[in-house]
């Protein structure tokens, strides 16, 4: 074999391996972004889909037609391997539909996604949480979950009461759904720091991701340091925050809205929309996030941001934006002795 070959060969085996290595290789797929790993072992897929569709006037928005399904359909076409829901939202069902149909269509394997679903509030009895993740997967039709979370650290009973169990308690049931195989992986969301270290005091398994609110409003930066220290993976809901026009939530007059001249300035020099800038400013940092969207442009807008990089002046100009603003606080639970938010949030 010439030099040439030689090199040439080299250099292709080289790539593969970098491709590889940030999961831009697996079996029977082609996922676009990379992985992050986990104290457990496992690998989360960065960037995934979130399929809550938010609050209006009247409530939760539940699906109407088979619109998450088509939404899941498409991320997977796009190269998402990560999808989130919660049994709370009312979209497992078409979830697990759209993963059938790409398993059965040969687009990808159960294996090559990350699922995730949450324990909602009315089942933080120990002995509830197995029982709870059962039907999920159930709606699911599916046999495990790749990620399963306690939602709030707030346990409410039926007739509204707040249900008192203790977090760790919780927790037990967690490790048994994780011990059982119904659960890959556990952790939680929209836990604070010192909730999470009275799991960490007692725990047998280590929560290996917390999810909560991160945006440009509310940057987390704290917390993000505190998870680190821990070996937690953050992940970002809401990783738009009130950018948008009819966003979730409503961060206030101080928000950073999509508008902003610099975030634009920002987005023309890359040539990317601002919300993908958002994005990539949060895979910078390091964290997973999930927006949500039943857009397909967007769907596939979201996932296009692996191809540049931001400088450091631009990094630095986002994070001047943190105004510590939270779009999602779950005031309806501020009087919880559980409420995991400064009071002045709600």
């Amino acid at each position: 074999m010439s030099g040439t070959a030689v090199a040439r060969a080299a250099l292709c085996a080289a790539l593969l391996t970098t491709a590889a290595l940030a999961g831009v290789l697996t079996s029977g797929s082609v996922p676009k972004a990379p992985y992050l790993e986990l104290n457990d072992g496992h690998r989360l897929p960065q960037l995934g889909l979130g399929t809550w569709l938010g609050n209006s006037s009247q409530g939760r928005i539940k699906p109407q037609g088979h619109e998450v399904q088509q939404a899941v359909e498409w991320a997977i076409a796009a190269g998402y391997r990560h999808v989130d829901t919660a049994r709370v939202y009312g979209t497992e069902p078409q979830v697990g539909a759209a993963i059938r149909e790409a398993v059965r269509r040969g687009d990808v394997k159960r294996e090559d996604l990350f699922v995730t679903t949450k324990l909602w509030n009315d089942r933080h009895a120990r002995a509830a949480v197995v029982p709870a993740l059962r039907e999920s997967l159930a709606a699911l039709g599916l046999d495990y979950v790749d990620l399963y979370l306690v939602h709030w650290p707030i346990g409410q009973f039926p007739n509204g009461s707040y249900d008192l169990t203790d977090h760790l308690s919780t927790w037990r049931g967690m490790e048994e759904a994780q011990r059982l195989g119904l659960a890959r992986s556990i952790g939680l969301s929209n836990f604070n720091q010192s909730q999470i270290e009275g799991i960490l005091a007692g725990c047998d398994v280590k929560p290996a991701v917390l999810q909560v609110e991160m945006n440009l409003n509310l940057q987390q930066e704290s917390l993000r340091a505190y998870c680190s220290s821990r070996g937690i993976v953050l992940t970002a809901y809401t990783p738009f925050g009130s950018l948008l026009k009819g966003g979730a939530g409503a961060a206030g007059a101080g928000a950073t809205r999509v508008d902003d001249p610099v975030l634009v300035e920002m987005a023309g020099k890359y040539n990317k929309t601002v919300p993908q800038i958002v994005l990539r400013y949060l895979m910078e940092l390091g964290v997973a996030a999930i927006p949500k969207t039943i857009t397909k442009q967007r769907v596939e807008q979201n996932m296009d941001i692996f191809d540049f990089h931001l400088t450091a002046a631009d990094r630095a100009a986002l994070r001047g934006l943190d105004a510590g603003l939270r779009t999602i606080a779950g005031g309806r639970w501020a009087d919880s002795p559980q409420y995991p938010f400064e009071r002045s949030d709600g």
